[in-house]
C-alpha cells in the first residue's frame, strides 16, 4: 500500500476497507503488534457573542453545556465501533475532551489512547464530533444557526506508519 502524503494518497495507495472485488470488509489486524497509539482530533462550534456569554456564565437553560459535552465526547469515543460500521472495538486506555471558549467559538480537542493493533483516529474524531453535536443540542434553544466547522484529525502517534501531524 502506498503512503499517505499531506495532499492525499501516494502512488499505489488503496482503500484497505475494500476487498479485491470492491466489497466492504473489516481489516484483519491480527498479525499487527500491539503498540501504544494516540490520536488527536478537533473542531470548532461557532456561536454568537450572546450565546458564548450564556455558556461562559452558566446561564443556559439546559445547564452546564461544557461539562455535558465533555462527557458526551468521552462516551462517543467509547461507542465508535457501534456507530462506524468497519471500526474495530478497541480497549481505550484514555480519552480526554477539552472545550475552550474563544471569541467566536468553542474549540473542541479530543485525544484518544490505546495499546492495541490498530489506531484510534476514529475514536478521537467521534469524540470531537459527539461533543460538538451535544454542545449544539445544549444551545439550540437560544441560537438556531450554530455551525460546526473543521472536524479533522490533528495528529496520530504510534503504529506501523508512525507519527503524523496535520499541518494545514
Amino acid at each position: 500500500m502506498g503512503d499517505l502524503t499531506p495532499d492525499g494518497p501516494g502512488p499505489g495507495a488503496r482503500l484497505t476497507h475494500l476487498d479485491p472485488s470492491g466489497a466492504a470488509r473489516m481489516v484483519d489486524v491480527s498479525a499487527k503488534p500491539e503498540t501504544r497509539r494516540e490520536a488527536v482530533a478537533g473542531c470548532r462550534v461557532l456561536l454568537a457573542p450572546a450565546t458564548l456569554e450564556l455558556l461562559a456564565s452558566g446561564g443556559l437553560p439546559k445547564g452546564d453545556a461544557l461539562a455535558v459535552a465533555r462527557v458526551a465526547g468521552i462516551m462517543g469515543a467509547k461507542r465508535t465501533p457501534d456507530l462506524i460500521p468497519l471500526c474495530h472495538p478497541l480497549p481505550l486506555t484514555g480519552v480526554e475532551v477539552d472545550l475552550a471558549v474563544e471569541a467566536d467559538a468553542v474549540a473542541i480537542t479530543a485525544t484518544a489512547r490505546t495499546t492495541g493493533r490498530t489506531g484510534v483516529e476514529m475514536e478521537a474524531l467521534t469524540a470531537a464530533a459527539t461533543a460538538a453535536l451535544t454542545l449544539y443540542d445544549m444551545v439550540k434553544g437560544v441560537q438556531r444557526d450554530v455551525r460546526i466547522d473543521g472536524l479533522r484529525l490533528h495528529a496520530k502517534r504510534g503504529g506501523r506508519s508512525g507519527d503524523w501531524e496535520n499541518r494545514r
